[in-house]
């Protein structure tokens, strides 16, 4: 008896649209990658040479792909710019849909993607927020739910990359929506995920530097930032966000509660490998965030098979991945205007008087 599998389209195969793409195909057994599309002739070529040969269809246009004989689930991995576009398109074709983060820099639409699934309740609709299919964060959200910290009170969380000195982010920063938004963004879903959804921010204040991309400033960009959320139940979160790491990618969270604390990736290490000469002890780091959570990634896509198929809950609700973005644009405006924000009871904004 053949086994059924979710059909699924791949939009975008960039850096991360590549490493979803050969997920579906090689990594999720109850998937099939049947169809990908791409404007971009690079990628194409690259699609026509690592896709094609198993069967899967290449398209340059994306309404054609939604299009699809079978197709029934869109994972899409495109620029920024277009997620929230290419998710609601994907939904009024009655698909599935797998979004890379954010769904958009812009809150408001974010809101209309959430609006639009909400409209098809029998559709998975998912913002792919890697990082909670970590099985090392799995297991300090477990800990913590155990009560072995007591109350969770203080997260501590970073997203720094490897220096890239081509000059890529300076462009990228064109239309990414700023560090926090393309950065800690990651590390806002995980304390909405450690904290509770239903927080509300007390108090946002952030800062930052240009300490080897001046040219970031013409898009009112940082390579470094640090911001700090007060919730209103008395918790904080403190982010650190980097694009110059000389060593390679280190993502650290720390969650400091009443009784202990937890920390995941404490000391960024590519492997169990460590090498001792004369000079010290030397261990590798990952280069990039493909390093560090290549595992996520496919975990990632074989629970949303699964839940696409069974009908299963998804392992997070499509409001946080608003929720994250707002949080993400608050810091950024916080950076930009080096202003505190501040908010009442229920979440409101408040113009603090300036005495």
């Amino acid at each position: 008896m053949a086994i059924r599998k979710l059909q699924v389209g791949m939009a975008g195969l960039g850096r991360v649209g590549k490493l979803h793409a050969i997920n579906f195909l090689q990594r999720t057994p109850r998937a099939q990658l049947v169809a990908a599309f791409t404007p971009d002739p690079a990628e194409l070529a690259w699609g026509k040479l690592n896709l094609e040969p198993h069967g899967v269809t290449l398209y340059s246009n994306y309404d054609e792909i939604l299009k699809h004989p079978g197709i029934e689930a869109v994972a899409i991995g495109t620029a920024t710019s277009v997620h929230a576009e290419e998710a609601i398109k994907a939904i009024e074709q009655d698909l599935h849909v797998l979004c890379e983060k954010p769904l958009s820099t812009d809150v408001e639409v974010c809101k209309a993607v959430v609006q639009a699934a909400r409209k098809k309740p029998h559709l998975k609709v998912m913002c792919g927020f890697s990082r909670r299919f970590d099985d090392s964060f799995r297991d300090a959200h477990d800990k913590m739910e155990q009560g072995l910290i007591g109350r969770p009170s203080i997260i501590r969380s970073q997203t720094c990359d490897k220096f890239d000195p081509s000059g890529f982010y300076v462009e990228y920063a064109a239309w990414s929506g700023g560090v926090f938004i393309d950065m800690s963004v990651h590390d806002i879903d995980l304390t909405l995920w450690f904290f509770g959804d239903d927080v509300l921010p007390k108090s946002i204040s952030a800062h930052g530097i240009t300490a080897v991309q001046p040219e970031l400033k013409k898009h009112k960009d940082y390579d470094n930032a640090v911001g700090i959320v007060e919730f209103q139940n008395g918790k904080i979160a403190y982010y650190y966000c980097s694009r110059m790491m000389a060593h390679g990618q280190e993502d650290t969270t720390e969650i400091i509660g009443t009784e202990g604390k937890l920390t995941v990736n404490g000391n960024p290490q590519r492997n169990l490998v460590n090498h001792y000469h004369s000079g010290g002890i030397t261990r590798e780091v990952p280069p990039n965030f493909m390093g560090r959570y290549g595992p996520a990634f496919v975990q990632e896509a074989n629970e949303f098979t699964a839940a696409c198929l069974d009908n299963t809950p998804l392992p997070m609700k499509l409001t946080n991945a608003v929720k994250a973005v707002e949080i993400g644009s608050y810091l950024q405006e916080a950076l930009v205007t080096g202003k505190q924000i501040h908010f009442d009871e229920i979440g409101r904004r408040i113009e603090k008087a300036q005495l």
